[in-house]
């Protein structure tokens, strides 16, 4: 097994072992971090999300970044654009959500380093549920060129807590 194979690994076995112990409100599975190069001050996190009873995904944050915000890449009139999702994304209950390169994401912007491949950056994801309670989850975020190859050996799956 590679190397940056056994670092991706680790790092999710160290959010799902430190998650799991909280409940199973919101899974995240096969989350990811572009890479960034010197200079670069912006770049986005992806995953899969899936609420087991319905939440929002109302924001973030993360020490490497000034700003964390949910994020949609959509066309518009042939134009690609990007913009905050104001009020939060929507997580139908029991349904896989994508964030991925060209839809949704967590976009990191005002970046404080460049983002290095095969490291991993810490990233806190805040939930609303159906009556409004906030609940927030800690991840740490293996960071890659490209997105993660996805390793069926292995279940991923990475519960957040419920909201106390």
């Amino acid at each position: 097994m590679k190397l940056t194979s056994l670092m991706t690994a680790a790092a999710l076995a160290l959010v799902s072992f430190g998650a799991a112990a909280h409940g199973e409100a919101v899974e995240v599975n096969n989350a990811w971090a572009r890479a960034t190069v010197k200079g670069q001050m912006a770049t986005g996190a992806f995953m899969t999300l899936k609420a087991k009873d319905g939440a929002k995904l109302v924001g973030g944050s993360s020490p490497v970044a000034g700003v964390t915000q949910v994020h949609e890449m959509k066309m518009d009139a042939g134009v690609m654009k990007m913009a905050e999702v104001k009020g939060g994304l929507e997580l139908p209950a029991g349904k896989a959500v994508e964030l991925k390169p060209g839809g949704y994401h967590i976009m990191l912007m005002d970046l404080k380093a460049p983002l290095l491949k095969d490291s991993t950056v810490p990233l806190t994801l805040v939930f609303k549920d159906a009556k409004g309670v906030e609940s927030k989850l800690e991840l740490k975020v293996p960071v890659s060129a490209n997105p993660p190859a996805m390793d069926h050996s292995m279940h991923g799956n990475m519960p957040a807590h419920k909201a106390p």
